[in-house]
């Protein structure tokens, strides 16, 4: 689409060459055909002019100087419907039946190595690849553009590259969605148990890194990064755009917030929740009661200064 029109179905103003042809939203690389989304002016990467469009809020405007620039108010909402109007939604059209296998079907562009074994019911879209001695249980989805490595199990029922849980509120308070142009990557000698959501990105992929384990039941949200030899246990949910750290063990029905890192050789204990960045290796423990927040604040202040309370009546009990 010429920029001046993508402007026109998103409700908001462009300067520059309104004649410039968007294919796709950015990803690592910059592309004189594609459009990168910048929130701030700290967001603002020193090779921007490289991209053939940017869309951000108006008032960053003047810190984009030679650029063709979509801007307007309400930018996280024209970019939550910008890709959509981008995306490209799989045909469904070249996909072929898998012989040898019941109900297997495995799209035409799709590229599968040696010694792969398919259950009952698969499904895999365009433009995947599988590499060699990949065991695909029965009822298992693979997404379009999914990169399998070498001596992969996925069990039943996983679904690989699915759409991640990207929304905005817009001001009438409806949810928009945001359409995932990301992939998953998934490296060698990875086991994934039953049932697993592994989603795409939104811009750039998931990546779940070499000798990965992951039990039943778990969920990894989109732009997730998982460390090599890390090992998931069941129901455990790793929200967006975490980082989590090389060898890794994380206990049954952890709960892993958006946006947090994790250095290497970290032990997260079961039903934990990891509300913050865990920067030195060792053994972590995060159980709280549900509480109203602002109780839950007040608490775990004081959690924290137990401790030194302790050592203080120590010191007085000592003097008695």
């Amino acid at each position: 689409m010429k920029l001046s029109s993508i402007a026109i179905e998103l409700g908001a103003s462009y300067v520059g060459n309104g004649d410039i042809e968007i294919t796709s939203l950015a990803f690592n690389k910059a592309s004189s055909s594609s459009i990168i989304y910048i929130s701030s002016i700290s967001k603002i990467p020193k090779n921007y002019h490289e991209y053939g469009a940017i869309i951000c809020p108006s008032d960053i405007l003047d810190f984009l100087p030679r650029a063709n620039i979509i801007h307007t108010n309400q930018h996280r909402i024209a970019f939550a419907e910008l890709t959509n109007l981008l995306k490209k939604k799989p045909t469904g059209k070249d996909f072929k039946k898998l012989a040898g296998y019941l109900n297997c079907f495995v799209a035409e562009s799709t590229v599968i190595g040696k010694k792969v074994v398919f259950g009952c019911n698969v499904v895999i879209e365009e433009n995947v690849s599988i590499g060699n001695m990949v065991n695909i249980g029965h009822n298992v989805v693979i997404h379009s553009g999914s990169r399998i490595g070498n001596n992969v199990n996925i069990d039943s029922g996983t679904i690989i590259g699915s759409e991640g849980f990207g929304n905005v509120l817009d001001k009438n308070k409806n949810w928009k969605h945001i359409y995932h142009h990301g992939n998953v990557v998934i490296g060698n000698n990875v086991s994934i148990g039953s049932n697993c959501s592994i989603d795409r990105g939104t811009l750039d992929n998931t990546i779940i890194n070499n000798g990965v384990i992951i039990d039943n039941q778990v969920h990894i949200a989109h732009n997730v990064v998982i460390g090599e030899k890390t090992a998931i246990a069941a129901n455990t949910g790793i929200a967006g755009s975490c980082i989590i750290g090389k060898r890794n063990m994380i206990g049954g029905m952890v709960g892993i917030i958006d946006h947090i890192n994790t250095v290497d050789d970290v032990i997260i204990s079961a039903t934990s929740t990891v509300n913050k960045d865990i920067k030195e290796p060792g053994t972590y423990t995060g159980i709280m009661p549900i509480s109203h927040h602002t109780t839950w604040k007040r608490i775990a202040l004081w959690i924290t200064k137990l401790d030194k309370i302790a050592k203080f009546l120590n010191l007085k009990r000592s003097k008695l």
